[in-house]
């Protein structure tokens, strides 16, 4: 059984990010540069839209497993997003990204108790991608955001 634990990316573990990474095929639909982690901790740095964007490593077992960031506005309701998440290839197939994505939703309910709604993007290829986020109660909200489907769950 796994323990999911969610921590922000700092100077302490920032390299052992950007050493996950996915299998080729499935690059494309985390991040357009390699390790996908560094496109994601430049944001972070330079926050586009103004949002404010924080980097989380997902741990397993005090193992960094996986990486997402959260973008939001402090204090609004519905604008809080998932960009970059993904599992690192070893660690893929084993029911970690469906609990590293409810550990992130009581994560929010915890720390961003305003927060009713989570969206996320995925890539129209992302046939599986698609599939994942169905079957944890996401919706298409049959919008596009950056050229991708956007799906959201109420919290």
């Amino acid at each position: 059984m796994s323990k999911i634990v969610l921590k922000k990316i700092n100077s302490e573990n920032w390299r052992e990010a950007l050493g996950l990474s996915v299998y080729v095929d499935q690059q494309k639909f985390v991040a357009a540069v390699t390790p996908p982690v560094a496109i994601a901790l430049a944001k972070a740095y330079i926050r586009p839209d103004g949002k404010i964007i924080d980097p989380y490593g997902i741990y397993n077992q005090n193992i960094m497993i996986g990486f997402f960031n959260l973008h939001f506005t402090p204090d609004s309701k519905e604008d809080y997003w998932i960009f970059h998440f993904f599992i690192d290839k070893k660690f893929q197939r084993n029911g970690l990204g469906s609990d590293s994505i409810k550990e992130l939703i009581r994560h929010l309910k915890h720390t961003h108790p305003s927060c009713n709604r989570l969206r996320l993007t995925v890539h129209p290829e992302n046939v599986a991608g698609k599939v994942f986020y169905s079957k944890l109660g996401f919706i298409d909200d049959n919008t596009l955001t950056f050229g991708e489907p956007t799906y959201s769950i109420d919290i």
